[in-house]
């Protein structure tokens, strides 16, 4: 007797019509986004990008996992653009390209992850020296890899202590220092000097050590000035994070992390299920911001990057003297185009949504910022400072 083990065919469930409260609910989200967008002077987050030629890529499933130097065997990836994302930022910070690796992030966390996490491969009795003012990700991955973090003094400017660091090194000797140079502090933009931290290990005779270049912001700045302190590969970093979707802009969270290849071979492992080589944090990886970033620097090049980034320097030049003019405590490090404001209100805080630590809050000058909305923001810090209490 002949058995049919056939399935009956069977469609695939229909779609339910979202109800009239789910519609409004998507729709006060929306209006939500766009109102607090338009006082949103606080955090480094550019508005200043259009993808929509992109979005027909919304309708497929993307993922780029695995390595993007080994392309896995499902197919369905843009390996190739990202690389020569890569590529691009390898030209950016100077390293040579024959000799590097990289991928593309979900954001700066991951990228100073990864670089600690190759650095511990190195070093596996490493030590890992910070500052106060590094960005919180470091301590958090320094706990996730059960790696000790050492964490030095700062200056006021946000800048690293180096006599501090120097002492803290020389503390403990004959065990490699793993160096978090900060390329742009959170708070204050200070840029830790790569080449003075390479002085202090070469007069301490330290020949086997590791730097890693926080450059979430900066990274995207600095580059495109002519008299920047060097921080890239020629300074004599190993690796760097840089974010994408703050200066470059992005609707979704990703960014960039470079090494020097030869030190990948310490945490690759082979992964037959999807034909390719373990060598990035996650296993899938978004497909869809290698794309974003692509876009972006096809687009602008950088010589558009160099345009956009004197213009946030002017403003912010500006943005400080106007504060200064009505008697708020704002300054700014140099090349930095953010603007370190003392003692404002909460309700200013609150409005324009602020990064506040302490006393101290910042205004960060993006590229989508313009002259009427610093205007705007004086105007409400003058008027606000006059009230007999204002919070």
């Amino acid at each position: 007797m002949k058995i049919d083990n056939a399935l009956p065919a069977r469609d695939p469930p229909p779609q339910r019509d979202l109800s009239p409260q789910d519609e409004r609910q998507l729709d006060n989200l929306f209006h939500r986004l766009e109102r607090r967008s338009r006082f949103q002077l606080g955090y480094p987050l550019s508005k200043h990008f259009d993808y929509s030629p992109l979005f027909r890529f919304l309708r497929y499933h993307v993922n780029n996992a695995g390595d993007p130097f080994a392309p896995g065997s499902h197919g369905r990836g843009t390996y190739d653009f990202e690389v020569e994302v890569l590529e691009w930022f390898a030209r950016v910070f100077r390293f040579p390209w024959e000799e590097t690796w990289g991928y593309v992030t979900n954001g700066g966390t991951e990228g100073n992850l990864h670089g600690l996490y190759v650095a511990r491969g190195l070093y596996p009795n490493g030590i890992v020296y910070s500052s106060r003012d590094t960005h919180y990700s470091v301590s958090k991955s320094t706990r996730l890899l059960k790696m000790p973090n050492c964490v030095t003094k700062s200056q006021p400017n946000g800048e690293i202590d180096y006599a501090d660091l120097r002492e803290n090194i020389e503390a403990h000797p004959n065990v490699p220092p793993i160096i978090l140079a900060n390329i742009g502090t959170t708070m204050k933009e200070a840029v830790d000097r790569v080449d003075r931290i390479r002085d202090i290990l070469a007069d301490l005779s330290i020949s086997s050590f590791y730097i890693h270049a926080d450059a979430a912001l900066s990274g995207m700045t600095l580059p495109f000035m002519d008299d920047a302190p060097p921080f890239d590969f020629t300074a004599g970093i190993d690796s760097i994070s840089v974010s994408g979707h703050k200066f470059i802009g992005s609707p979704i969270p990703c960014g960039i992390v470079l090494t020097k290849e030869r030190y990948i071979d310490s945490i690759t492992q082979s992964v037959e299920y999807i034909g390719s080589l373990d060598t990035t944090l996650p296993g899938s990886r978004n497909g869809i911001t290698p794309l974003f970033l692509w876009y972006a620097i096809k687009k602008y090049g950088p010589e558009g990057f160099r345009a956009m980034v004197a213009r946030c320097l002017d403003l912010a030049e500006y943005a400080a003297a106007a504060l200064g003019r009505i008697g708020c405590d704002a300054w700014r490090n140099p090349h930095a185009i953010t603007i370190v404001i003392s003692h404002l209100p909460r309700s200013i805080i609150r409005k324009w949504h602020l990064a506040a630590n302490g006393q101290e809050a910042h205004i960060v000058i993006m590229p989508d910022i313009t002259i009427e909305l610093i205007d705007e923001f004086v105007a409400d810090v003058e008027a606000a400072c006059r009230l007999p209490n204002p919070r």
